[in-house]
């Protein structure tokens, strides 16, 4: 069923265009998240995917995306509902570590933004979004999971 899903999707990507369905504000939203949240790139995302440790990878798209096709690892969490679905990773409700590290990454990155600048403003103290896009991810020549 996941690889019908995979295999309808690209065929129907080319078909939809990837121009911007909103106003020029919200770019300019998530590019001044970017300059307040910690970003790394794609070669140093792979070496955390490659070497997690305690590391939390989450993927913050929605399922439907996450089934297409996710980075080794990652844990999905949708951007929309990241602020009460991370307790559970975290060790809600006995101890929760605050300073758990956490890297998240979506299919452009401004979701990954916009959600890291959300739970930094919970008081997470090691929230990384992976600025790249799963496109650079495949480009790179890295895989997916299914």
């Amino acid at each position: 069923m996941k690889r019908q899903f995979l295999l309808l999707s690209l065929f129907l990507l080319p078909l939809i265009s990837f121009a911007a369905n909103w106003p020029p504000e919200v770019d300019q939203m998530v590019k001044a998240t970017k300059q307040s949240v910690k970003l790394i790139d794609i070669k140093a995302f792979k070496r955390v995917v490659d070497n997690p440790g305690d590391a939390l990878i989450i993927d913050v798209r929605e399922p439907h995306e996450y089934y297409n096709g996710y980075i080794k690892g990652a844990i999905n969490i949708p951007r929309g509902l990241i602020e009460f679905r991370i307790w559970k990773q975290l060790g809600f409700p006995e101890k929760i570590n605050k300073d758990q590290q956490i890297y998240l990454y979506c299919r452009l990155s401004g979701r990954s933004a916009l959600a890291a600048k959300s739970l930094t403003s919970l008081g997470l103290k090691n929230v990384t979004a992976v600025d790249m896009t799963t496109a650079d991810w495949e480009a790179a020549g890295y895989t997916f999971e299914f």
